[in-house]
């Protein structure tokens, strides 16, 4: 067992609020991918992302004796990141910036450490292609496609976050769904899309640990 894997959230809190701060590090590692698929469903580029993502984990540290345990620790954080977004979203100074960013070459939506160069390129392809058709899927309808389905929250969590009731979540889940090509739905799996490149998750953790370091 990893040391990552051998703390619950909670435990983690409590040991991070109790002076080991050091340990703050598991939870940038742990969630650097759920957020990253949050910011991405947003329709925010990659740089855009990142930065939302280290004050996400930023704003968590400074509330962490907000986080009572009474919810799952995924659902604290992501609601965090869907505030962060959306506030940035409907700054007037930005509301022009957020594009689709399908050509974005910073970095691979997912990899595979053992694919070939062309498996890499055709992935790649891949996924600007899913991208592409989930950025032209309605706001309200792609944000629960991606709770649900990309993050795999349940359908009470995504209906918490999203302030909508459970009947409505279904209701959005199945006509976005729909909405998307079906040949791409049968070829791919939806849990893949926007996958966090673990080259740039190091970098997050060093950002975000200097940052709360000098709190």
């Amino acid at each position: 067992m990893t040391l990552s894997e051998k703390f619950t959230e909670t435990e983690l809190v409590e040991r991070i609020l109790g002076g080991e701060k050091a340990l703050y590090e598991i939870v940038v590692r742990r969630f650097n991918p759920w957020l990253y698929k949050i910011g991405r469903s947003y329709n925010y580029n990659h740089e855009d992302t990142l930065d939302l993502m280290q004050e996400t984990f930023i704003d968590a540290y400074r509330n962490l004796l907000q986080f009572e345990g009474r919810s799952d620790f995924r659902t604290w954080i992501i609601r965090i990141m869907l505030n962060n977004c959306y506030r940035r979203r409907t700054k007037s100074s930005f509301r022009n910036e957020i594009t689709q960013d399908v050509s974005d070459n910073s970095m691979p939506m997912f990899t595979s450490p053992n694919s070939d160069t062309e498996r890499v390129v055709q992935t790649r392809e891949l996924g600007g292609i899913i991208e592409s058709a989930l950025g032209k899927i309605p706001f309200d309808y792609r944000m629960v496609f991606s709770l649900r389905v990309i993050n795999g929250l349940n359908v009470s969590e995504t209906a918490s976050l999203l302030n909508i009731s459970e009947a409505n979540v279904k209701v959005r889940l199945n006509r976005a769904k729909a909405m998307l090509q079906r040949e791409i739905e049968r070829t791919y799996s939806a849990s893949e899309l926007f996958e966090f490149n673990l080259i740039y998750c190091d970098a997050i953790v060093e950002n975000v640990m200097k940052k709360i370091n000098e709190l």
